[in-house]
């Protein structure tokens, strides 16, 4: 690593989290001449991959200036008074935690604005795409680097009208009862949230996330820190989602553009569990306990939902949507993430920030292959891609056909790949949970979501018997296989699911000693 002065790293971070809003503003300005190439619609989407390619170097030269020998430390902080009135500040800072989030928020964004740049979604002018595209950024990016609880609520809340616009008017089929559904939820969630967050921060007297959790709760009664949770939790388990909260999901999925699903559930699904271990598990320790159980419960029937409305999407004649079936699988995977956290262990939030990082990346790189599909055939129906399209990709499209199949085994868990780490440690996460929860209660939820593991493998072999497998009939035209710049968007996806799955310690060792520190009571 590179030794970088903290002024330096101040401003990255600052630019990391502002620069796409500068972007976006920029967007919606005539291109000047020079710019404009063979149209004023290439030079604004050439801007998107400029300004998200910028924002990902920023991200990485973060990472080579970052002091991995402390990663428990906030680094590149600022710490600026906004509303002296009420004590909130503009607080930003990255740890172990909070970094690899950011760098899969970058990488992602700008996957999708390279996709984009050669794959424009059908839909109005791409000036108005590039500039959600980067507002969202801007917002996921200031979710995991803000420090100051209200400032936490504004980018939380920051992402939802863009997202809510790339379904409505970017998306397909239902597109309008699914972006309304998605915001309609979402708001809801969110009013609960800024009411818990209001209680924890008049009551001890700072909304400033480091000091509350350098606090440990000690200035909170345990009321006050169960009413917190249960408001905060409720905002943070809509975004997550978490099982019954989750039915905004599917929809949204299978109606947003490809690029639309791959940020929704490569990086705001991590929005909600990021909450959960940056504010809740430090800030109300005592009231969070109180409701570990019943999280890890929903969060095993969350696993074992989402694993049977696979199974039911992937039956023969069930018209299953292939990307409303990666959603339900989606909702699944976050259970993992949920029980992992339940568990109060820095085995099992260790396991959560994994399958965070895990899920994002395959669960992303699925989406685009996904849409790949979709351009090439006109359909995600299952039935009608294994029927018409004979699906047999190793035949058709044989690069097309090994991505996907790459990307499911990956999703089920193959040991050697990253979505086997953090489903993992979350089972032991739950077979030895925190002494104040129930083990007996804790074991049985590791089973059942150990029996949710099987499932998922028997739904995604499925889908890869289904899609990829079979004799190519003669009279069916052969499909074009991988593009360059779809090997170029996909290509970092997979070469991060295997880095990360044969060496885990390159995450770990960033998130392990910072969740030690914020399970003891907080963050210096």
């Amino acid at each position: 690593m590179i030794d970088i002065n903290e002024s330096v790293m101040q401003f990255l971070l600052a630019f990391v989290v502002v620069g796409p809003l500068l972007g976006a503003a920029a967007a919606l300005l005539p291109a000047p001449p020079g710019l404009k190439g063979k149209s004023p619609e290439q030079a604004v989407l050439r801007h998107g991959v400029t300004v998200t390619g910028a924002v990902l170097a920023a991200a990485i030269v973060l990472v080579l200036g970052f002091d991995h020998d402390h990663p428990s430390k906030m680094q590149a902080s600022t710490d600026i008074s906004w509303i002296p009135a009420l004590d909130v500040r503009v607080h930003l800072g990255i740890d172990g935690i909070s970094l690899p989030l950011l760098v899969l928020t970058a990488l992602l964004t700008f996957l999708c604005a390279l996709y984009s740049y050669f794959k424009m979604p059908a839909g109005p002018t791409p000036k108005a795409f590039v500039a959600l595209l980067l507002v969202l950024e801007s917002g996921t990016l200031a979710t995991f680097a803000v420090l100051d609880l209200l400032l936490f609520f504004l980018a939380f809340e920051m992402v939802l009208v863009p997202m809510y616009f790339l379904i409505a008017r970017w998306g397909g089929e239902g597109r309008a009862e699914a972006a309304w559904k998605f915001i309609l939820y979402t708001l809801l969630g969110s009013v609960v949230m800024l009411l818990g967050l209001l209680l924890i921060g008049l009551s001890a007297g700072t909304f400033d996330m480091v000091a509350l959790a350098t606090d440990n709760g000690r200035s909170l009664t345990t009321s006050v820190q169960v009413i917190a949770v249960l408001a905060i939790g409720i905002g943070l388990a809509v975004k997550t989602p978490m099982w019954p909260l989750h039915s905004w999901l599917p929809d949204a999925h299978t109606a947003a553009p490809t690029v639309g699903s791959v940020l929704l559930a490569g990086v705001l699904l991590k929005m909600g569990t990021y909450g959960f271990v940056r504010i809740l598990l430090p800030v109300a320790p005592d009231g969070f306990h109180t409701f570990a159980p019943y999280l890890a419960a929903f969060a095993v029937v969350g696993i074992i939902y989402g694993s049977l409305a696979c199974l039911a999407l992937a039956k023969r004649g069930a018209k299953g949507d292939l990307k409303r079936l990666i959603a339900y699988s989606s909702v699944g995977h976050m259970g993992f993430v949920l029980l992992g956290i339940a568990s109060t262990t820095p085995t099992g939030v260790n396991g959560a920030l994994f399958a965070n990082i895990a899920h994002g990346l395959i669960t992303g790189l699925l989406f685009f292959l996904v849409g790949a599909l979709k351009d090439r055939t006109g359909t995600t129906d299952l039935d009608t891609l294994a029927a018409e399209t004979g699906a047999a990709l190793y035949g058709k499209a044989p690069r097309l056909g090994g991505l996907l199949a790459f990307a499911a085994v990956a999703s089920l868990g193959l040991p050697g790949l990253a979505g086997f780490w953090g489903e993992m440690l979350a089972l032991f996460g739950a077979f030895d949970p925190h002494d104040d929860l129930s083990r007996p209660a804790f074991l049985t939820f590791m089973a059942i979501a150990a029996f949710g593991t099987l499932l998922t493998a028997a739904y995604m072999l499925i889908v890869v018997r289904r899609v990829c497998m079979g004799a190519v009939p003669q009279e069916t035209p052969q499909l074009t296989d991988v593009r360059t710049y779809e090997f170029a968007a996909w290509t970092p996806l997979v070469a991060l699911t295997v880095v990360a799955g044969l060496w885990p310690k390159t995450l770990l060792g960033l998130t392990d000693p910072a969740v030690q520190q914020l399970l003891a009571g907080g963050t210096r």
